[in-house]
């Protein structure tokens, strides 16, 4: 386990191992199965997740290959909860609804079905069952309701005939190490059947209309794809634009397109809350379309060429390597995420912005892209997005924003007004906060990572870490669990309790709202007309070491940060500035 995941199991895990496996192991025994080969802790392609046991064998009447999920509970008593179809709640976990276990095996075996090529004609040889070897079934009164079919098996050790009956009718007693070794080297594809599914839910569900250049690169992506699958040919696209530019459209209009064409895609990003966000609007209510959505950092393994197109959303966050400092030795290949990321599709696509390069260890830009691409041979194609759309449509003010900040132009140049676009500057971070609740519409509050960020107290609230004068509020929810009325890191942009909190450019890149709050911290100050940056009031811990970051990579990608934070919002910016310097000057610019 530690050379597969880069950690050892945890108490919690080994005790559970001592409590269900050998109890499995003895009704192996008991069935007459004692050649079937048991898979621990077996981890599903692209994902961290990881089920109990897979058994793997010969299927008695077809002598196929034949495999049975299971998961494991010691639990002792579960009743369904009434927030969720699927959930339930467990004695001795209080305050936690979890999912169904049979939905949970359930779910695994679709997704091995979906992504393993081994089972790509067979997905009838996977199935599944929950294994409560602790409960009788008056303790689990209500979850047999939610067995949906031969996934989704549920046996307590009150049925412990039934689940011996049930292995033996999918397992004979012959040796399934052959078996194993052909589902641990399967190669990883989405499945025909998944490709079907996303058509219907992502196609038809959501019709997107594509204008001018995106349109534009809508079908020199399609035309790619023909032309790398008639020569065996692997052929780059290259898409940058500004916020807004529609690059997310043009990668759900894609996906859904080569899904309905029966062609194998999938989309991928560096950011956790844009992923998320993807896997929930997108993926509504389908976890088999939540599955398309993945993260740089999931090719380390694919198969070279495996699928037809990869869409590299947000590709201004690729990263040096995949690896990290959990990455066990082992695992370290040296390979550039980039290989990884070109290698694992006939059409790699990547979607991105260069002025949105905001930490360390970034390299997404399109010098990086071509030159590597070039050095292996492939054929690069690349589209310029013109065209406006965050922002209320308005060049003006990005390109305003883009002088301010020093990132193209001259200079810095006035604000005279733009009929689609309101700027205004506030003077105090009360007066920003008032202006943004009186407007119509979704509005969040953004800043500089200038100050601390606390853990949440013990009674489940937040600290207010940002502090301006007699003025205070929270940063946004650091982790993926919601904390309070505050929603999970990942939900800030899009669910409304986000208001209130503090957004940083972390959950803040990649989306947007009509109208945006932004606190300019006083890492941003002035100097002979220009804005400098102040490196000693940044807060953010991936600045703090000058010999990884040298100064003049800080003073960049500061500068990047506030471009991002300054374009999130679709019909108009609030401006505050900390440093009165800065706050002066920018009054000067801002004519309206």
């Amino acid at each position: 386990m530690r050379v597969t995941t880069g950690r050892g199991p945890s108490p919690s895990e080994v005790r559970s191992w001592q409590r269900s496996l050998p109890a499995l192991a003895r009704d192996l025994a008991d069935a007459g199965l004692g050649k079937v080969e048991l898979l621990v802790e077996y981890k599903l392609p692209l994902t961290s997740k990881r089920a109990d046991v897979v058994l793997a064998g010969v299927h008695p009447r077809t002598g196929e290959d034949s495999y049975v999920v299971v998961e494991l509970k010691q639990w002792s008593r579960a009743e369904p909860s009434d927030r969720g179809e699927h959930l339930v709640i467990v004695d001795g976990m209080p305050g936690r609804d979890l999912l169904n276990p049979a939905e949970q095996v359930r779910r695994y075996c679709e997704y091995m079905s979906d992504f393993l090529s081994v089972l790509k004609d067979r997905p009838r040889s996977v199935h599944g069952a929950a294994y409560l070897h602790n409960a009788m079934d008056l303790d689990v009164d209500g979850l047999y309701d939610q067995v949906r079919d031969e996934r989704s098996r549920l046996f307590t050790k009150q049925r412990r005939g039934d689940f011996l009956d049930y292995l033996r009718e999918r397992l004979a007693d012959k040796p399934g190490a052959e078996a194993a070794d052909r589902l641990l080297s399967s190669p990883v594809a989405p499945s025909k059947q998944l490709m079907a599914y996303a058509a219907d839910e992502i196609r038809e569900r959501e019709q997107f209309t594509l204008l001018d250049e995106q349109q534009v690169a809508y079908e020199l992506v399609m035309r790619a794809v023909d032309k790398a699958r008639r020569a065996d040919f692997k052929q780059v696209v290259i898409v940058t634009g500004g916020p807004g530019s529609g690059k997310s459209v043009i990668a759900l209009s894609l996906l859904g397109e080569l899904y309905r064409q029966g062609r194998t895609a999938l989309h991928a990003t560096g950011s956790q809350s844009f992923t998320q966000t993807m896997r929930r609007y997108p993926g509504r209510g389908s976890t088999r379309i939540k599955n398309l959505f993945m993260y740089f950092n999931s090719f380390v393994d694919a198969e070279q060429n495996g699928i037809d197109v990869l869409i590299c959303d947000e590709a201004h966050r690729i990263r040096e390597t995949s690896t990290s400092r959990f990455t066990p030795a082992a695992k370290r290949t040296g390979r550039s995420q980039l290989d990884e990321l070109m290698a694992a599709a006939r059409v790699p696509v990547f979607l991105l912005d260069e002025h949105q390069v905001v930490r360390p260890g970034e390299l997404g830009t399109v010098h990086a892209i071509e030159q590597y691409a070039q050095s292996r041979g492939y054929a690069v194609n690349r589209v310029s997005l013109d065209e406006q759309f965050r922002c209320g449509g308005s060049r003006k003010y990005e390109r305003w924003v883009l002088h301010l900040l020093g990132l193209e132009g001259s200079g810095p140049a006035p604000w005279t007004g733009d009929e689609d676009f309101e700027v205004r500057l506030a003077h105090s971070p009360q007066e920003l906060e008032a202006a943004l609740l009186a407007k119509p519409g979704t509005a969040r509050m953004t800043a500089g990572f200038c100050w601390p960020w606390s853990d949440p107290r013990p009674d489940d609230s937040l600290v207010n870490d940002v502090v301006i004068g007699d003025w205070s509020r929270p940063w946004n929810v650091k982790k993926d669990r919601a904390v309070g009325d505050a929603p999970p890191s990942m939900l800030w942009a899009t669910e409304p309790s986000g208001f209130g909190q503090v957004g940083c450019v972390y959950t803040a890149q990649g989306f947007e709202y009509d109208w945006s709050g932004v606190i300019i911290g006083p890492d941003l100050s002035v100097r002979d007309g220009r804005l400098v940056t102040v490196r000693e009031a940044n807060r953010d811990p991936a600045f703090k070491n000058r010999k990884a970051v040298p100064d003049a990579d800080f003073d960049h990608l500061a500068r990047n940060v506030y471009k991002v934070l300054l374009t999130r919002g679709m019909r108009g910016t609030v401006i505050y500035a900390v440093d009165p310097v800065l706050r002066d000057f920018l009054a000067r610019h801002i004519l309206t």
